[in-house]
């Protein structure tokens, strides 16, 4: 949900704000859930004290939907005081508040931390099966007052974003954000790129007098270079390639990808490639933005955003 206002009366009306707490035993998957929703949006603040909730909730709505991490570590947590918030924050129309509630088997819980060799936070020295059932026994009230309740007994990381990403009504597209630029090798590859493509054997406007002070955002540069015989194959070659990996990429919990096309002088070739690509990834839906790094230095011209299929 977004804090966006609406008409009501001819008055701008403001939609409750959305908040999320999440909770559950440890090791159930908290810590996974808070930060796949920081991935889709959300702001997330973790294991802030009981008593300053409602103070930071106070503190007027913000344009996109909070996720608030509580654990039996939270300062002041108690199931009575985790109620009390709740009921009081429920009760507040400005506030739209659901409680996630991350379940999952002891025997499951037992295995993870012994895999994982760390100390159940209600254990001390005991085994940690003893731990997980005083934290399993003491959060009993707070699971039976869940809004989404999610068993992570048989889940995977991935299956659990996905378990996420249904409940909140969020596709593939929505969730992971692709950056497309264009570079030159002269300069060398920009780090943190995932894919990177060389487009240097396509015909080069550097050598055609007229076309030298333009760049591949120019409709002349564009047509020069798309005239490559080469051209056409090797564009369906790669938004094939792309439209392949997208989905997989966000299936296995992505959130980022760059892309990099990189030419000898980085303003011609790449620029064009970059520009068609990202346009294409935007009309088809993904959320994209682009770069042109050597036409950002002194004297280029920085190079639009495309967010969504619109240019900004």
């Amino acid at each position: 949900m977004s804090d966006a206002a609406t008409a009501t009366n001819g008055k701008a009306k403001r939609r409750p704000q959305h908040v999320v707490l999440v909770t559950g035993p440890s090791g159930a998957g908290r810590t996974t859930a808070i930060r796949a929703l920081e991935d889709f949006g959300y702001e997330v603040i973790d294991n802030l004290p009981m008593r300053l909730i409602p103070r930071v909730l106070a503190g007027g709505p913000v344009d996109h939907p909070l996720a608030l991490g509580i654990d039996v570590r939270t300062r002041g947590f108690s199931a009575k005081a985790l109620a009390e918030t709740i009921d009081a924050l429920q009760t507040d129309p400005r506030l739209d508040v659901e409680l996630l509630y991350l379940d999952c088997r002891p025997d499951v819980l037992s295995k993870r931390y012994s895999e994982t060799r760390r100390r159940h936070p209600l254990s001390g020295d005991e085994n940690p099966i003893q731990g997980i059932a005083r934290e399993i026994e003491l959060l009993a009230p707070v699971r039976a007052r869940a809004d989404i309740l999610i068993d992570t007994s048989d889940l995977t990381i991935h299956d659990l974003k996905s378990e996420l990403l249904h409940w909140i009504g969020l596709d593939e597209g929505d969730t992971l954000s692709i950056a497309v630029q264009s570079f030159s090798y002269k300069r060398g590859v920009p780090h943190g790129l995932d894919l990177v493509f060389d487009v240097r054997f396509l015909r080069n406007p550097h050598w055609e007098a007229d076309l030298r002070p333009l760049t591949g955002k120019d409709e002349a540069v564009r047509r020069y270079v798309a005239e490559d015989p080469r051209f056409d194959e090797f564009l369906d070659r790669v938004t094939g390639l792309i439209a392949f990996l997208l989905p997989a990429y966000a299936e296995e919990g992505k959130a980022h990808l760059s892309i990099g096309f990189g030419c000898t002088g980085g303003r011609h070739r790449s620029v064009t490639l970059a520009e068609t690509v990202a346009k294409g990834l935007a009309t088809g839906g993904w959320r994209v933005s682009i770069r042109h790094r050597e036409l950002e230095a002194p004297g280029g011209t920085r190079a639009p955003e495309i967010h969504g299929g619109r240019t900004v």
